[in-house]
């Protein structure tokens, strides 16, 4: 439905609150590509100024990424999902890898702690959804699921603070796993998830927290070596 008409300046950011909660809702996931400029005029009811505007308000911002001669991209969720993808882009692997424990293991924790029949439906349909995605051989669609079903282990820690952090951080993960897992599915890359979930299932709560730590420090054999520390 086009958008009311109030002044200039207020037209501006009724346009990018309205962008954002495309992308905060997930109508538009990372990495999606977003609607075209005239699209997103006849969808809006708006001057293509003023879309504009608002589109290069939440590039600026980090949500979006404008690719000349190839459209505009969501790359984060939140501006301080922006912020920590632009920080950490080019971190340290292994340093990335351990962050990733680290919040992991505790959640896990919390989750085998916390976690209801709710969470664990949902952990057994990720984990489903996460075994298609790897039989598919589609590389991209098993890291979605992969990012998917491990933010889901985090909220059943039911820490929302923990949980907010871990999504900010959301892109920043992704793209050390896709690096991880590379172009191509292969044995040596796949981890078996489902001992955690029976740990968090069970309340075993220092097994899911071991399961959930190890992950990230052996995904690829021999990326790590000695002299990396």
């Amino acid at each position: 439905m086009p958008l009311s008409h109030p002044r200039r300046s207020a037209l501006s950011e009724q346009v990018i609150a309205a962008l954002r909660t495309q992308i905060t809702s997930g109508e538009w996931p990372v990495g999606s590509r977003i609607p075209t400029e005239p699209e997103l005029v006849g969808q809006l009811g708006v001057a293509r100024n003023t879309v504009r505007e608002a589109v290069r308000a939440l590039a600026h911002n980090g949500l979006l990424d404008i690719r000349q001669g190839s459209g505009t991209y969501v790359v984060a969720t939140s501006e301080l999902a922006g912020v920590m993808h632009r920080r950490f882009a080019d971190a340290d692997p292994r340093h990335i890898a351990e962050l990733r424990a680290a919040l992991e293991s505790s959640a896990a924790k919390l989750a085998a702690e916390r976690r209801t029949e709710k969470d664990l439906k949902q952990l057994d349909a990720l984990l489903l959804r996460r075994e298609e995605a790897w039989e598919s051989g589609d590389a991209e669609a098993f890291v979605a699921a992969d990012s998917t079903f491990h933010l889901a282990v985090v909220a059943a820690s039911h820490n929302d603070v923990m949980t907010a952090m871990y999504a900010d951080l959301g892109e920043v993960l992704r793209d050390w796993l896709r690096e991880d897992v590379g172009e191509e599915l292969t044995p040596e890359t796949y981890m078996d998830h489902s001992r955690l979930v029976d740990a968090i299932r069970v309340g075993a709560a220092e097994t899911a927290a071991a399961e959930a730590a190890a992950y990230p420090m052996l995904c690829r054999p021999g990326r790590f070596t000695a002299s990396d520390g």
